[in-house]
This record gives C-alpha cells, structure tokens and sequence, in this order.
C-alpha cells in the first residue's frame, strides 16, 4: 500500500489555515467544515487521526476529493 507525506495531523493544520473549523471529533477522526465567504458553498470533509506520520494513499485522495482540490500537494503547501 502507498502512503502520503502527512500525517492527520498535519493535514488539519493546513486545513486550518484554510478557514476549515472543526466542527466534531469521533474517536480517531476529525470533521472540518469550510463555508465560502462570497458564495456560501459549504464543504465538509473527516480526517483520520491515527498514530503513524502517514495516512494511505486512498485516504488521502479521499480528503482532497472532500475538498474540491485536484492538486492536494500544492493546495496544502
């Protein structure tokens, strides 16, 4: 199985400094939710946090798919 670079984590973090807020947290997963300031386009999107500094490939995918990002790389740098 491919793992991405970031951890849960740090993908929260960098959601964050998005303007995501968390809204919940269940056990080993946080919820996000992003409103668009002009549009009011509402995203939510769950985050697994888990011990190891690496999330699978898929999961990681998953979370941009939440976002609307199609490059997740550039988008959280």
């Amino acid at each position: 199985m491919t793992y991405a670079d970031f951890s849960g984590r740090e993908i929260v973090k960098a959601l964050r400094t998005k303007r995501y807020v968390p809204v919940s947290r269940t056990e080993s997963h946080v919820k996000l939710r992003y409103e668009h300031p002009e549009t009011g386009e509402v995203r939510a999107v769950t985050v697994p946090l888990v011990d190891a500094d690496q999330i699978s490939q898929d999961t990681y995918r998953s979370i941009a798919a939440q976002c609307g990002a199609k490059e997740f790389e550039k988008w959280v740098d």
